[in-house]
């Protein structure tokens, strides 16, 4: 197998490991941060994306699940529509709220939280519904990620 390759992810709103701002948390505007991430590998077919937190008290808690993105996107302007269809043919999935979109950090008070965005360049579209949580998107990704990359930003109430 070959060796699985890096995506560098970054964002206009943050570096890695800073603070995200309030506009792209769940007590701001709720807007998706801006993103954008090297260019993936030849052979890819669709982009994925997660946001997860798992300094949640209830264990690793999901803000956003994106899949289908088409192989030439290599960025996302911030405040991505929260419909469960994008008209660039990528699909939203159902985060930890229930809510097809991002929904941004917002933390009970005390220690900052880490929010990991997550980018995967994948050989293969995936056949999943809108429905589609974190757990079935990973599940769909094994064997078809040929690059991966994160940013990671915290916040805190």
């Amino acid at each position: 197998m070959a060796e699985m390759l890096a995506l560098t992810v970054r964002s206009a709103a943050f570096v890695m490991g800073a603070l995200i701002p309030l506009k792209y948390a769940g007590g701001g505007d709720n807007l998706s941060p801006p993103l954008a991430w090297s260019p993936v590998p030849t052979g890819t077919q669709s982009v994925a994306i997660l946001c997860d937190d798992p300094d949640a008290p209830a264990g690793d808690w999901v803000h956003w699940v994106l899949f289908n993105l088409p192989p030439d996107t290599v960025q996302l302007d911030a405040g991505v529509s929260v419909k469960p269809a994008l008209p660039n043919g990528a699909t939203q999935g159902l985060n930890d709220y229930s809510n097809h979109g991002y929904d941004g950090p917002w933390p009970p008070p005390g220690k900052p939280h880490r929010y990991f965005f997550k980018v995967y360049a994948l050989d293969a579209k995936l056949n999943l519904p809108a429905t589609v949580r974190k757990r079935e998107l990973l599940k769909a990704l094994q064997g078809h990620i040929l690059a991966q990359g994160q940013l990671c930003g915290t916040f805190q109430c």
